[in-house]
């Protein structure tokens, strides 16, 4: 399926506030229903919501083309994607929710979720038929749901954006791979190309078989190809194409934590709530030690002459 970094390539602050006043009525779905396929990307879902309204045929389902489960007797009514028709659903919303509002449906798409289309179309259906904005009606499951998705999206483009580690290759590119709960890409690209805006990295979602390539110049999608054969527990990229200095940074690192962290100090149980076990396997400092860890011995005792009172 296709992917896009950012929904249409709209710059719609979140902030910014829907129109209220003349909203143009939704058209009364008085056909009989019907089950719609679409090519999984988020501009085909927008376009299966323009036909559903030009048709004024109600969804009984909507899904993902390769996922379609039609009965013997149904076959459900394949939309094919168009950009523009998508770009005008996207714009039109606007007259019925807030920027951000109409950003929790696209974060809702990315959570994945398998009714995931129902939803984003009941929650704007009700947009549109209702004469007020529905974001904090949490009264509506829809609306309830939508926003726990988006929220927990939040949670892990802040946990990706903290717990990315890059390894060095040979030919100056840094990668990493991450392997999220959801299909976080898209909302991390920001960060990563304003933050390392100065070399060249690919961050890959092991999990997606997609990832993001910035040549110092834009962030792009890359595809790759699912190795079925690749065994599942390596985290990292080959010895053979990685820096020679890698191995040192990596101690270097690990030396780093070992040195910050204090013993005393520690709680694993709040630890696991802020870095849950999951992510571990890709993180540097929570790899096996290659040399074993000494605390530093250079504190001087307390000298006599310290000791003296007055």
């Amino acid at each position: 399926m296709s992917r896009s970094l950012t929904p249409l390539n709209q710059s719609t602050s979140p902030g910014k506030p829907a129109t209220v006043t003349a909203r143009p009525p939704a058209p009364a779905l008085t056909a009989p229903s019907l089950d719609y396929a679409y090519d999984g990307s988020f501009e085909g879902l927008l376009t299966v919501l323009f036909t559903i309204y030009d048709r004024k045929a109600a969804p009984n389902s909507i899904q993902p083309e390769g996922a379609v489960q039609g009965g013997l007797f149904v076959q459900p009514l394949l939309v094919e994607t168009h950009e523009a028709t998508a770009t005008r659903v996207w714009e039109g919303l606007l007259r019925h929710m807030t920027a951000e509002a109409r950003t929790r449906l696209f974060h809702a798409f990315l959570s994945e979720q398998p009714d995931r289309e129902l939803v984003i179309f009941r929650y704007a259906d009700l947009a549109m038929r209702s004469a007020q904005d529905i974001a904090d009606n949490y009264a509506d499951d829809n609306v309830r749901r939508v926003a726990h998705l988006a929220q927990q999206m939040g949670r892990e483009k802040h946990r990706m954006e903290a717990f990315v580690r890059f390894e060095k290759t040979a030919d100056e590119l840094f990668h990493a791979t991450i392997e999220p709960d959801f299909d976080v890409l898209p909302l991390i690209a920001p960060h990563f190309t304003k933050r390392y805006a100065d070399q060249r990295w690919l961050i890959y979602d092991r999990r997606r078989h997609y990832g993001l390539y910035y040549d110092l110049h834009r962030t792009d999608i890359v595809q790759f190809e699912p190795d079925t054969a690749a065994p599942r527990r390596s985290t990292s990229v080959s010895a053979t194409v990685l820096d020679e200095r890698e191995p040192l940074f990596k101690v270097l690192w690990q030396t780093y934590f070992d040195h910050v962290n204090i013993p005393e100090r520690k709680n694993i149980k709040l630890h696991r709530r802020h870095i849950p076990l999951r992510y571990w396997k890709y993180l540097s400092e929570k790899q096996p030690r290659e040399t074993r860890f000494e605390p530093i011995k250079n504190k001087r005792p307390p000298q006599a002459d310290n000791l003296r009172l007055g």
